[in-house]
């Protein structure tokens, strides 16, 4: 009895690899299209590596980032298609650093038409100064992370916001500057940390086209000098 084996032939060249772009990067391609396209348009986080938003954002937070908080842009781009709002004094913003272009999350302390001036770490705003309470009773993971041996905590009264800020002696930071006018489409940025924080105290005022977004709530939060461990009581909170 003669067995008979039927030759077939394997695909290879043009035909598989048709197959392939079709069936596996074209779908992946378009994917990843729409989701950078929607990071670059409506919502994005951003990672926090440094400490000078504490007490407010700690290192390790991922922020969420509200990109049509005042704005529409162009994908992929800082060019306004639309405008319906602007950052507001008081509100935690995402923009790019006129000093190298880096993303940085800050507080806005100044807005177009604003006087601000500082003395000895405490702000003045059109010639008055800020009001400032003490600070309520701190969650676990922010005694855990801040060095309160060292650091003055208080809570800060910039117009409707009452947020915490961090003041540690000992630093060579700039803690006074004359007052500063803020001319129309720019914006003067602090960190709640003032004297580990680079911000507009040192590379100037802040474009309007420069922000990115407000920054919302921390959706994500590991602990770096404990091997990640999560923050299990920052997820998912809001930002003030």
């Amino acid at each position: 009895m003669k067995l008979s084996i039927k030759n077939t032939k394997l695909k290879t060249g043009p035909h598989n690899a048709n197959y392939f772009w079709r069936e596996w990067i074209k779908p992946f391609l378009v994917i990843a299209l729409v989701t950078c396209a929607f990071r670059s348009t409506f919502a994005d986080w951003n990672d926090v590596p440094t400490g000078s938003m504490k007490p407010t954002i700690l290192e390790g937070d991922r922020v969420c980032v509200n990109k049509l908080a005042y704005d529409l842009k162009v994908p992929f781009t800082t060019t306004h298609i639309a405008a319906w709002d602007h950052p507001k004094r008081g509100e935690i913003v995402v923009f790019f650093s006129p000093h190298d272009g880096q993303r940085l999350v800050k507080r806005v302390v100044g807005v177009p038409g604003d006087t601000i001036a500082m003395r000895d770490n405490q702000l003045f705003i059109n010639g008055e100064s800020l009001g400032y309470e003490s600070l309520p009773v701190l969650n676990a993971s922010r005694k855990a992370a801040l060095n309160t041996a060292s650091s003055f905590l208080a809570q800060e009264l910039l117009g409707d916001c009452r947020h915490p800020v961090m003041i540690t002696p000992g630093y060579a930071s700039r803690m006074s500057f004359a007052p500063v006018r803020v001319p129309a489409g720019q914006y003067f940025m602090m960190g709640d940390n003032r004297d580990m924080s680079f911000d507009s105290r040192y590379f100037g005022l802040v474009d309007r086209q420069r922000i990115i977004g407000r920054a919302v709530a921390v959706a994500l939060s590991f602990d770096h000098k404990n091997y990640y461990c999560p923050r299990w009581d920052r997820f998912f909170t809001g930002l003030n």
